[in-house]
């Protein structure tokens, strides 16, 4: 006789004080006061108000504020860390200010160091409310596990390319290509991403990211793209992400970045643009045509909006509140330093404001679908981002109490404005609290850290031999202060 299953204990958050509850009618999150939520296993069995059913933990609401998990839909965990106090004031002046071509390939950690850059950075996002990542890294031993130890939703996005990019001189960007090595790096993605759907954590997906428009010849970036539709998986690419880039591509095909993905059939649901800025229109790249933000709207493709990395170099999209009116699907990612996803909400909204020179560019509303909703629509999926019963049980709980967050008349804005990660309280991915009081359960931040800061000392020491002028660290980010 076979012995039936126990059932799974069920949770319950009773007579939270705000739930951001997701409205089917509306098709847009609402605030249900005196709200419950209940949860089995990792999906959502009740949301609203008067719960009557079973419950084997229960958790007293009073003083909380119940959100969605935050998606991130652009991030580059094994990286970005390691670059804390070398690139927050660097900028090549001779390519536009971007630091990708000059800086991005001197500041490279060991494997030790890539492995602690991984932990710091998921320690931080989950601290800042994100339940859902998408890592665009390049594949590193161990990398599948890491990020299943870490009890987030990830998106596993190993990035392949065909060429190289590199300058001699500070003012030129040059490529070394290798077709062969970027068709068979793919494949190697697309093996990763297999074992990656198969992982025992059940939380890993896949993402094919042919690396930069730049980097990939077009059969790669049209191959990758009709597997990537093949297999019903997310397709992301960097482009129109620099002045350098914009140049380049024109220069290539006579069209812009936006343009000459159009003309390979790559734009598209499914598809995500990391970046998007140097549209035709904008200022520093104006185009003799206008029609790159329609192409993007029309064609339902998402930008993967990430403006801290841009904001230090002076660089900004122009600007987020016109790609959502025009229709462009925007989703939010931390594509450096810090991983805090709602301090780049709150940097995403201020700087829309800043770009359209009005309050009036970009609702509080609008940012929340951008982390929540709008990157779950990116990635294909409609059980992540919202609060709702068959969602899976991936939410944020928020101390209302906590001195930041009063007065707590909108506590949305609060959270974003003012208390930001410092009033989180409990994070839940899949039905598994993974923070509570603040404290990562899963990672030890403090301890991948301190290793991250040793990795840090190792990368710095051949700093100079990776430059293409030979300069010392000093010379490339000097101190804030000299010391004496």
């Amino acid at each position: 006789m076979t012995t039936p299953l126990t059932p799974e204990p069920t949770t319950l958050i009773r007579n939270a004080a705000f739930v951001i509850a997701w409205d089917a009618t509306t098709r847009k999150h609402a605030y249900m006061p005196g709200a419950d939520i209940a949860w089995r296993g990792g999906v959502l069995t009740f949301v609203g108000r008067g719960y009557d059913g079973p419950a084997d933990r229960v958790i007293d609401g009073a003083g909380l504020m119940v959100i969605p998990g935050l998606v991130n839909i652009h991030c580059h965990p094994s990286s970005e860390p390691m670059n804390k106090g070398l690139t927050d004031e660097v900028g090549s002046p001779g390519l536009y200010n971007s630091s990708l071509y000059e800086y991005l390939p001197i500041f490279r950690g060991d494997l030790s160091g890539v492995t602690a850059c991984v932990r710091v950075a998921l320690a931080e996002l989950l601290l800042s409310g994100v339940t859902t990542v998408a890592d665009l890294s390049i594949a590193h031993p161990g990398w599948l596990d890491l990020l299943g130890e870490s009890g987030m939703r990830v998106v596993v996005a190993p990035m392949f390319r065909s060429a190289r990019w590199f300058t001699r001189n500070g003012h030129l960007v040059e490529y070394e290509w290798d077709e062969k090595a970027g068709v068979k790096a793919m494949e190697e993605a697309f093996a990763l991403i297999e074992r990656a759907e198969q992982h025992p954590s059940g939380r890993l997906s896949g993402m094919a990211v042919p690396a930069q428009i730049d980097t990939c010849t077009p059969q790669l970036l049209k191959d990758s793209h009709a597997e990537a539709r093949r297999r019903g998986i997310p397709w992301q690419i960097h482009a129109a992400q620099s002045v350098v880039e914009f140049h380049e591509i024109t220069r290539r095909h006579g069209l812009t970045p936006i343009q000459w993905l159009d003309r390979l059939g790559t734009l598209g649901p499914g598809t995500i643009i990391g970046h998007g800025i140097f549209l035709d229109d904008h200022p520093r790249t104006r185009w003799s045509t206008d029609i790159d933000l329609g192409l993007l709207a029309d064609s339902g493709t998402t930008v993967a909006h990430c403006p801290t990395v841009f904001a230090r170099r002076g660089i900004m999209l122009r600007d987020l509140g016109r790609y959502r009116r025009r229709g462009v699907n925007v989703g939010l990612g931390t594509d450096t330093y810090p991983h805090n996803m709602l301090e780049e909400m709150r940097l995403a909204a201020y700087a829309a404001r800043l770009m359209a020179e009005t309050p009036r560019a970009l609702t509080s509303s609008d940012l929340f679908e951008a982390a929540t909703v709008n990157g779950a629509a990116a990635l294909g999926r409609d059980d992540i981002g919202r609060l709702a019963p068959g969602c899976r049980a991936d939410l944020v709980m928020i101390d209302i109490t906590y001195p930041g967050m009063r007065p707590a008349r909108d506590p949305v804005r609060s959270l974003i404005y003012a208390a930001c990660d410092r009033a989180i309280r409990s994070v839940v991915v899949d039905g598994q609290e993974v923070v509570r009081d603040g404290k990562c359960l899963t990672i030890d931040y403090a301890a991948a850290a301190a290793e991250l800061e040793e990795a840090q000392k190792r990368m710095i020491a051949g700093v100079p031999e990776r430059d293409w002028a030979h300069r010392p660290l000093e010379a490339i980010s000097p101190p804030t202060f000299l010391t004496i």
